[in-house]
């Protein structure tokens, strides 16, 4: 009995309640004519799409910085590497290869300023950080309108200035990870391997840089500010230096979004992944002030696997579309708790 409670206790109530809900839609799926091999294949493709983003919250979590409501910062990055490459007309390798070292340039910079500013406003990083997020998309939605971008394929066609709202990457570099070594299961389920691979090499990558000397000054900063500074550490520096390594990894992941989703969107895109990241990585287990590899990857599987499985199975059942109710439910609700929960345990 013991053992079943310390399971509890480290594993949390409501991570079992949503892997139970999740099981459940899977053992329901076939009831409802909806295919498993299907719904996983769906629940793996949208792991590997958003995985890299949750990851990215991880730096900033463990330096002190809390949640990164402000990761609009680090796609916006990713997005303007994305459109350089195609207007350089880069196809295949080289095509998301450019994309990623444009993102992750500009996304160094954008961090690099971001992160003093958040030194600046100690105590209210996360508020601060969401009204960053919608400035700065506010702010490159004008930038979008008026940047000399000339690739008929971008720009709006009935002035040729301007990007579009949705621009298609089909000619140019999609699915180059996710067809990477790909394994065809059967003609409804698909493994790609490439975006799976690619993910493990960011977050071993994430997990090694955690033990160097660097990344551990920055996890001393996020637990025990006083004692990192009585050690020597420059708290503003290791606060920098996990913002911008957030927002590049942030920038990494909306390009692997991209290339498996088919599709650039633009303008307000970058605010609908600010919540479902957050909750994520909330879901796996993280607090305001510490997140490891295993809360990203337990988090995103639980929560896409639940946006995935929910409209389906609950729609074949009962004819009502409530995906949309229960997304708002899951993603609002873990997030109060997971901050109701840091702010106990703060106090004790």
């Amino acid at each position: 009995m013991s053992a079943i409670n310390k399971f509890i206790q480290d594993f949390g109530w409501p991570r079992i309640i949503i892997g139970l809900f999740l099981l459940a839609l899977f053992i329901a799926a076939p009831i409802f004519g909806v295919r498993v091999d299907t719904s996983i294949n769906d629940v793996i493709v949208r792991f590997g799409m958003n995985s890299i983003m949750v990851l990215s919250m991880v730096p900033m979590i463990q330096s002190g910085c809390g949640l990164n409501f402000g990761i609009p910062v680090g796609l916006i990055a990713g997005m303007l590497g994305a459109v350089i490459s195609l207007e350089f007309n880069l196809t295949g390798v080289a095509g998301i290869a450019a994309a990623f070292l444009v993102g992750i340039f500009f996304a160094a910079i954008f961090g690099f300023l971001y992160g003093l500013l958040l030194n600046r406003v100690k105590g209210d990083e996360m508020i601060i950080a969401t009204y960053v997020g919608y400035s700065f998309v506010f702010l490159m939605n004008i930038m979008w309108t008026i940047l000399p971008f000339r690739n008929p394929a971008s720009v709006q066609g009935f002035k040729g200035e301007g990007l579009r709202t949705t621009i298609s990457v089909k000619e140019y570099w999609i699915h180059v990870l996710s067809d990477f070594g790909k394994i065809e299961v059967n003609k409804y389920l698909t493994i790609p391997t490439g975006m799976l691979l690619l993910f493990a090499v960011v977050a071993i990558f994430v997990w090694l840089f955690f033990r160097t000397k660097t990344g551990t000054a920055i996890t001393a900063v996020g637990s025990n500010p006083e004692y990192a500074k009585a050690s020597g550490i420059s708290i503003d520096k290791m606060r920098v230096i996990s913002v911008m390594l957030s927002t590049m990894i942030a920038s990494v992941g909306m390009v692997v979004y991209e290339q498996s989703f088919g599709f650039i969107q633009m303008y307000n895109s970058p605010l609908a992944f600010a919540f479902p990241s957050v909750a994520a990585v909330l879901l796996g287990g993280a607090s305001v002030n510490k997140a490891t590899i295993p809360n990203v990857i337990i988090g995103t599987f639980l929560f896409q696997g639940i946006l995935t499985m929910t409209p389906s199975v609950v729609n074949s059942a009962i004819n009502i579309d409530i995906s949309e109710v229960i997304r708002i439910i899951v993603t609002n609700g873990l997030i109060v708790y997971a901050l109701t929960r840091g702010k106990a345990g703060k106090e004790k």
